[in-house]
């Protein structure tokens, strides 16, 4: 091989040697740009607070940790009471209201007086049953004395049978007037002795609490006339209306977390002890009864109330709704890293995108696209705030 042809093949094999090792530097400056660029994206998107800021914000920091969540069903619905629990207080004999002993609120317990009623068919029936009773305590002395002549064959088998069914009539006559007595809430025993009562005492059928009064003094009220209405409040409950494509989701025994109106700031609990079997119209819902653990004294039958029914419990990460936030159709929380700067402590906040699941009384589940470092510390509460600064932070840099 002559010298020339030597020389050509050693500037080709340099030359392939000097163009490798430049691709070679160029993808070390490709990845190494790459990883600046990371960086710096990075170092954009971070949140520098001071201890004095991190302190004045009240800044919550702990692990993601996990939790013991529940799916749920929302239900609206009102609070009430069994039937068996309520009262409506009519007139046994139509008169006169001469008082009445209650007012609104009042707590009253069974068969305590609430009102009194005159009218002057009322001294006529005591007056007539006194009668009664009179004549029948005579025929009943008459009657054992015609029994007593008969069996000794004395007396006539006629007037015997004669006392007895009149006997027997004026004792009937003296129950029925005995029983219409003991519905108007008089003593029997005090009338046979000849006390006659002037009015008549109406009465609280059940322990509760008066609702509503609807009548006056010197009103007249027929005996179909609501006078009081009556509740127990002490059995309250919790009636809420979930809808057909829930109900599968529901069934008794699961609890129930709830506010009513008056009292938003306050979460009631409750346990389902019954599910309708039946469909409501319009919209197609069922009622579901359920237990108030705990009953307040403002619950108050009537009351519309908001309820979270707990379907079913799963175990996931979750964090305070305080600590993520959605940003542009992202959802994020944000890592912290305690920094130190020329003798001053300094707090960095990474923002980190989340999906999330269940949501319950304040607790989000917080579902991770990539896995986080080992003892990684997330703030629990201002993610708004830090995802404000992380903006206003973008828009100083670019402009």
């Amino acid at each position: 091989m002559n010298k020339s042809n030597l020389y050509i093949i050693l500037l080709a094999v340099l030359a392939s040697v000097f163009t490798a090792c430049g691709e070679i530097n160029s993808d070390e400056k490709e990845q190494e740009a790459t990883e600046l660029a990371g960086v710096a994206e990075a170092e954009e998107n971070m949140v520098h607070l001071s201890e004095l800021k991190f302190n004045s914000l009240g800044m919550k920091l702990d692990t993601l940790s996990l939790r013991f969540l529940s799916e749920s069903v929302e239900a609206n619905g009102q609070l009430e009471v069994p039937p068996q629990h309520e009262a409506s207080v009519t007139a046994v004999l139509g008169g006169n209201i001469g008082s009445i002993e209650v007012i609104e609120g009042d707590q009253v317990s069974k068969n305590q007086t609430i009102a009194f009623l005159s009218h002057p068919n009322l001294t006529k029936v005591q007056t007539e049953y006194v009668r009664l009773y009179q004549r029948m305590l005579y025929l009943d002395h008459e009657f054992k004395r015609q029994a007593r002549l008969y069996d000794e064959k004395v007396g006539s088998g006629q007037t015997y049978q004669q006392t007895k069914a009149e006997y027997e009539s004026v004792k009937a006559e003296v129950k029925g007037y005995e029983a219409q007595l003991n519905q108007l809430n008089l003593d029997v025993e005090q009338i046979q002795d000849g006390d006659i009562y002037s009015s008549v005492p109406v009465v609280s059928p059940i322990d509760g609490y008066i609702e509503k009064v609807q009548i006056q003094i010197g009103q007249y009220v027929d005996p179909q006339t609501i006078m009081f209405e009556i509740v127990d409040n002490e059995h309250v409950h919790a009636d809420l209306m979930v809808f057909e494509k829930d109900v599968h989701k529901v069934k008794r025994g699961q609890s129930i977390s709830f506010t009513v109106q008056s009292v938003p700031d306050q979460v009631l609990k409750a346990t389902i002890y019954s599910v309708g079997k039946q469909f409501e119209q319009n919209p197609s819902a069922v009622h579901v009864h359920a237990e108030i653990d705990q009953k307040e004294s403002f619950l108050i039958p009537g009351m519309y109330i908001n309820g979270t029914i707990h379907t079913s419990e799963t175990k996931a990460f979750a964090l305070p709704e305080n600590a993520i936030v959605e940003d542009e159709g992202k959802t994020y929380l944000f890592t912290a890293e305690q920094q130190e700067e020329n003798g001053n402590t300094e707090w960095s906040f990474t923002p980190v995108e989340i999906m999330t699941g269940i949501e319950e009384d304040g607790w989000v589940e917080v579902k991770l696209l990539e896995p986080l470092p080992d003892g990684a510390r997330v703030a629990w509460n201002n993610a708004y705030y830090l995802i404000s600064e992380m903006k206003k932070s973008q828009t100083s840099d670019d402009d």
